[in-house]
């Protein structure tokens, strides 16, 4: 039997890893990072040993961060880029320079060299660009203020890593020896750095729209995944020549293309190998966590990544505190930016070579960095389920509950988008509302605008009483959490049962439950929005807007007609399957017979209001 490849029984390991560690993080509630990171862990040198060739491994990976910042280049136009400068060389070069600047002193004070501290204060104050976005991203946090913040200050890290590996050389004594032969040659390296920035700006301007445009007029998807992936290559490559960043490459030329008509198309073709790349990134992350030399000085181990964490995370939180960014943003924002990047295996790894860092120190310093990437996402849990909730009220307006008693006639219960509405109508008509709403910041941003909304939790039967629930004819429960919702209603059906109910259903489930409690006004959220929808594409296919009204308002009648045979049988699945095929069917076949009719009437002569195709 011949023996497999080494590339396919490697992607077997990977896949499998990956396959059985990611969904059981998940389930645990840990997250795809760490399961990506176990499972290098699992399967590398200091585990199983199945792969062993973690460098390797790691540069090719190293593709799906670039991947990545292409992606969030597309999303990025060029005018909001610009608009982007200031935090980006602001505060970008505030935590470079800041985090390094405290790194360095602390090193010194342990009694290191002034070069070694340098070069290890640099190279830690550097983060990890692919698990930031990577977090930001799932966490739907890169839109908000400390998202935005948090990726200016990445990439600037990605242009100042490019000065610090030019440093290296220099602190190693390297240049001394023939220093004019050296300056020339650092001016033709950066004439060809220029030249390549322009080159892709120039190209990305005038070339890649008709290549693109002539790619996709041959209508084969494949060659143009091809094309985007070939894109992509060509200008990492490119600056991998020149020594720059290969992932700010790609930045640069997303960001070229965000204004073009094929950025969803780009968007939908390297988004799979992105995130299969990012992953195997993580994986090697894992296997490179040397964990003989964390076996061979544990302590030390442990006090440099405390340490350089602890001396960051204060830099950064100082930092989000200047930037005014949430409370509630904080703590992730700080430990995103606080742990080690892998950027900085490149300048410990360059450091090494260019003799300014010992071997030992330098292998010590990447596993500090490799085991700061691996608790990093831990630390994220814990905040998550200890820190958060903490600072869930901080940075909120404190507000008095009602303490007043109200008479008003009607009690709304919740200050949402449906409560906004219905409020805005009674008031309009001169009706006297009592508003009930436990969110302070609605309630401030309520009262700029001259709502009176009193702040309290309308589960709470004292706050009920004091807004009047007892004298009141009208309850509008419109809160958003279906719990809350259904413990209202049964506080006023206790408490309260003159009250006439009002409420809002989030969904199907919802509204059955408000129908056991014999709540008869019921208003499903999306239902007679919808029915507008549909009857505006009735309009659009040609039908005429008094078919189309008659149509929607057949179907809205069925439906209503339909929950109400439902609702006795909504627990039980199979009963509730059949009559709703039988509904369906009722409806199909009414629909069909007002069809004909249509059509009748139309081929007696009545007038037939133009369509879509013309007649």
């Amino acid at each position: 039997m011949e023996h497999l490849p080494t590339w396919l029984v490697n992607s077997f390991i990977y896949l499998s890893a990956a396959v059985i560690a990611v969904p059981l993080s998940r389930a645990l509630g840990l997250g795809s990072i760490i399961g990506y990171l176990a499972a290098g862990i699992a399967i590398g040198p200091w585990g199983l040993a199945f792969v062993t060739n973690v460098q390797d491994i790691l540069h090719f990976a190293e593709f799906g961060v670039v991947l990545m910042l292409f992606l969030v280049g597309l999303e990025l136009e060029p005018k909001r880029l610009w608009s982007l400068r200031r935090p980006i060389f602001g505060w970008g070069s505030a935590q470079v320079a800041g985090c390094a600047a405290a790194l360095f002193a602390v090193a010194l004070a342990c009694g290191l060299a002034w070069p070694i501290a340098l070069v290890g204060a640099l190279g830690l104050a550097l983060s990890s660009t692919a698990i930031a976005l990577q977090v930001m991203g799932e966490r739907n946090l890169l839109p908000t203020g400390s998202g935005q913040a948090g990726f200016s200050i990445l990439l600037f890290q990605d242009v100042a890593a490019i000065p610090i590996l030019a440093l290296l050389p220099l602190l190693g004594g390297s240049l001394v020896e023939n220093q004019p032969v050296a300056l020339v040659e650092r001016a033709q390296e950066a004439i060809k750095i220029i030249a390549v920035i322009a080159g892709i700006v120039v190209g990305g301007r005038l070339a890649l729209r008709p290549l693109l445009r002539w790619i996709a007029r041959s209508k084969t998807p494949e060659i143009f995944t091809a094309a985007s992936l070939l894109l992509v290559v060509g200008i990492a490559a490119l600056m991998q020549i020149v020594g720059l960043s290969m992932a700010l490459g790609a930045f640069l030329a997303g960001v070229l293309l965000a204004e073009s008509e094929y950025r969803r198309e780009l968007e939908t073709n390297i988004e799979p190998f992105k995130g299969l790349l990012l992953g195997l990134f993580f994986i090697a992350v894992g296997m490179g966590v040397d964990l003989g030399v964390l076996r061979e000085a544990p302590l030390q181990m442990a006090a440099i990544v405390l340490g350089f964490l602890a001396v960051k995370g204060l830099v950064i939180y100082t930092m989000a505190r200047a930037m005014q960014l949430p409370f509630q943003e904080r703590p992730v924002f700080t430990l995103l930016l606080a742990q080690g990047g892998e950027f900085a295996f490149v300048v410990f790894q360059a450091a090494a070579g260019a003799n300014v860092l010992p071997a030992q120190t330098a292998s010590l310093l990447v596993g500090a960095v490799a085991v700061s990437m691996l608790v990093s996402p831990l630390l994220l849990v814990a905040i998550d389920k200890l820190l958060l909730p903490r600072y869930a009220n901080c940075g909120v307006p404190v507000l008095e509950e009602i303490s007043e008693q109200q008479d008003a006639p009607i009690l709304i219960a919740g200050f949402g988008r449906y409560g906004q509405i219905v409020s805005r109508v009674l008031l309009a008509q001169g009706q006297p509302c009592t508003v009930l709403d436990h969110d302070a910041e609605m309630i401030e941003a309520a009262r700029k605008f001259g709502y009176r909304v009193f702040y309290g939790d309308a589960t709470r039967l004292d706050l009920l009483r004091t807004a009047g629930a007892a004298h009141a004819k009208v309850l509008v429960v419109a809160v958003d959490d279906v719990a809350q919702s259904l413990e209202i209603v049964d506080l006023a059906r206790e408490h309260f049962p003159q009250l006439q109910i009002v409420a809002r259903a989030r969904d199907v489930t919802h509204w059955n439950q408000l129908r056991d409690r014999n709540v008869m006004l019921v208003q499903r959220e999306l239902f007679e929005s919808s029915l507008l929808s549909a009857r505006s594409v009735l309009e659009l296919l040609g039908q005429a807007p008094e078919d189309a009204q008659s149509t929607v308002q057949r179907f809205r009648q069925h439906n209503l007609e339909l929950f109400e045979q439902l609702h006795p049988h909504y627990k039980d699945s199979a009963k509730l399957i059949s009559v709703v095929k039988q509904g369906r069917r009722q409806l199909e076949e009414q629909m069909a017979r007002e069809r004909a009719e249509r059509q009748a009437r139309l081929a007696r002569g009545e007038a037939r209001a133009p369509g879509w195709d013309g007649h």
